[in-house]
């Protein structure tokens, strides 16, 4: 690269997404979209503590006509990183709704409303702008722990710099506290409460060739852990994003040339069948075994068979997904999800989430047959692509990891980032004056016209405002939208977001009997099958619930993938490829999990120990619980 060439710089990625984690351990966010990020030993340390994600910063030049020539790291200038972020939550409006719902936004007061004037500057974490350079850089000057919620230092994580000189974000140890010392109440807007998620701005001027150029600002947003790395929406952000963009900001739309199968159908519907790992409605619908597992070859060659002959399977298929564009109620519909309007409407469209227009326009072509079959692009590792297929794959990556709804309020990003005036580019959000900082009254009630107005809160990005849209603590939220709220159905669907937040898994020891060779093959199938909830640890109660997830979310188990090999007399029944709950540490004080069973007043806690007992032919007498269970609800 010439450096006489370089006439801009920008920061990539655009949006960086990093992940809360009690461990001083780390692995990096993905840079490429739909590749799980690698974290050698596990997400978790050898402690059980969970390891955080780091989001990674670079920088990349441009020559006059906008061609990216490459990265610019400090090998070739003097780079200087500002990065100032806050969290605003407690300052912030209440969560009712997405304010964008066509004729549904409900107006919001102020969180804390008890708080008025100069003293809510208390509920406002801000540890002021933070700067780094050099390689290798670390150590307690680059803590971003200068923030304060009512007196108490609230540290919302740190800064290094790697051996090339790029940005490395650590997000906070997850911790959330109530000034009052009292019990969370609901799943959005706990007064008194904070927790350390964060977001703001990324900024960095750069020296090169004896002239100093300042780059293009990123975000970067710091929300809860991903439970089931290398699990992806059936609707990602990415997805929301470029239905946004394709739509009403004329970005070339990737099916310009014509959907393909393998790049545009399959992944839609293999995602539902990946949802069966933290779904047990998911797995009964689309799961292995079920005549809709859309990873099945034989299904796989049927779908994508571009004959007439193959078209009514196509269509079948096709009509099973709810239209975007549509304003009836369709329950019945795919994917089973709950929608934007869950929890203060029924019985109509918002209840439930459908796919993107520009998803369900895709779907429709294929089952009219207009697609082609292209062999499914080898994945190009980051290091061997071009520049420009690096900044392509940094856009999307982070998206594609977060969930592109429901957003009530959501997990990792929400509602704000489908709205046009956020942006400034694709994929490039308008930022504030590095000398502003987020504006945090826009009156008593915050109503969509205000919202949504050239004024208003998405005109613009600063310090805290794309994480101010959640709940309060994160938590509290994680713990209450599950699924399965209707206990009269047959499955826990719809869902809220499992692929984030698992509700029914494999669990070790459902996974270790399922292995075993000794197990006859009905009774590995009945393990394999088992499903359990991942928040049983925390009772059925929900304050009890919201409270524990609170003190104990780390403890919970992280769906992992595991890649094995099916012996061959049970070859087709059972997954080489497994996502399974590991890392939990509940199971010695929950009870519900030891299978208990008393046989001469001796206790045997475990599958294994029960079926020996079993086959030695002296059954037990049992003592169940006879306590009715139902999936995980929780009170909205």
């Amino acid at each position: 690269m010439n450096p006489k060439e370089i006439v801009s710089l920008a920061i990539y990625p655009p949006i960086g997404i990093a992940r809360i984690g009690n461990s001083d351990e780390y692995f990096l966010a993905s840079d490429e979209p739909g590749v799980a990020p690698k974290s050698p030993g596990g997400y978790k340390d050898s402690e059980g503590r969970v390891k955080k994600q780091v989001a990674r910063f670079r920088i990349y030049a441009f020559d006059k006509r906008g061609k990216v020539l490459g990265e610019i790291n400090a090998n070739d200038a003097k780079i200087n990183w500002r990065v100032h972020v806050a969290n605003v939550k407690s300052a912030w409006y209440e969560f009712n709704n997405a304010l964008d719902l066509p004729e549904a936004g409900i107006p919001s007061a102020f969180r804390n409303a008890d708080v008025s004037g100069d003293d809510r500057k208390q509920l406002v974490i801000n540890p002021g702008s933070k700067s780094i350079t050099g390689t290798n850089t670390k150590g307690k000057k680059y803590q971003l722990d200068q923030g304060e919620f009512y007196g108490t230092k609230v540290p919302l994580g740190h800064l290094e710099t790697d051996n090339e000189g790029r940005l490395l974000f650590f997000g906070g140890d997850g911790d959330a506290a109530s000034k009052n010392n009292l019990p969370a109440i609901t799943f959005a807007n706990n007064d008194g409460f904070h927790d350390d998620t964060c977001d703001g701005v990324v900024r960095a001027s750069v020296v090169i060739n004896g002239k100093k150029i300042e780059a293009e600002p990123a975000m970067v947003a710091v929300t809860p852990p991903n439970f089931g790395p290398g699990l992806f929406g059936v609707v990602t952000m990415n997805d929301v994003v470029q239905d946004l963009f394709i739509r009403e900001m004329n970005y070339p739309d990737p099916a310009q040339n014509g959907v393909d199968f393998w790049e545009h159908i399959f992944p839609i519907l293999s995602r539902m069948t990946e949802t069966q790992w933290v779904n047990s409605g998911f797995f009964m619908l689309f799961g292995k075994n079920s005549p809709s597992d859309f990873t099945d070859p034989k299904l796989i060659k049927l779908l994508s068979d571009t004959s007439k002959k193959a078209m009514p399977a196509r269509k079948r298929v096709f009509n099973w997904f709810r239209n975007p564009s549509s304003d009836e109620y369709t329950p019945a519909k795919v994917p089973p999800f709950y929608g934007d309007g869950f929890g203060e409407y029924t019985k109509i469209a918002l209840v439930d989430l459908p796919i993107t227009q520009t998803q369900y326009a895709r779907l429709e072509e294929w089952s009219k047959g207009n697609f082609t079959v292209q062999k499914p692009k080898p994945r190009i590792p980051f290091n061997k692509m071009t520049p420009a297929q690096q900044i392509d794959a940094l856009n999307q990556a982070p998206l594609e990891e977060c969930l592109g709804g429901p957003f009530h309020p959501g997990i990792e990003l929400t509602w704000p980032l489908r709205v046009k005036l956020m942006w400034k580019e694709a994929y490039r959000l308008n930022v504030i004056s590095e000398k502003k900082f987020t504006k945090l009254n826009y009156g008593p009630l915050l109503s969509p016209a205000i919202a949504l107005g050239p004024k208003g809160p998405l005109s613009a990005s600063g310090p805290g405002s794309l994480t101010r849209w959640l709940g309060v603590p994160w938590q509290t939220d994680e713990a209450s939208c599950l699924s399965g709220y209707d206990p009269s159905t047959y499955l826990p669907l719809p869902s809220f977001w499992a692929a984030r937040v698992p509700n029914q898994v494999l669990s070790e020891d459902s996974y270790a009997r399922m292995q075993d060779d000794e197990v006859n093959i009905a009774q590995r199938l009945k393990h394999f099958d088992y499903r359990q909830d991942w928040l049983r640890d925390f009772g059925t109660n929900y304050q009890k619930k919201i409270n524990s997830m609170i003190a104990e979310w780390h403890e919970l188990g992280i769906i992992t993938k595991i890649e094995g090999k099916t012996p061959d007399n049970i070859k087709g029944f059972l997954p080489d490829v497994v996502w399974k709950e590991t890392g939990r540490h509940f199971s010695e004080n929950d009870p519900t999990l030891k299978q208990v069973i008393y046989a001469e007043n001796q206790k045997v806690p475990s599958f294994k120990a029960a079926e020996d007992m079993l086959e030695s032919f002296k059954p037990p007498a049992p003592k169940r619980d006879r306590k009715r269970t139902t999936f995980g609800r929780g009170e909205r």
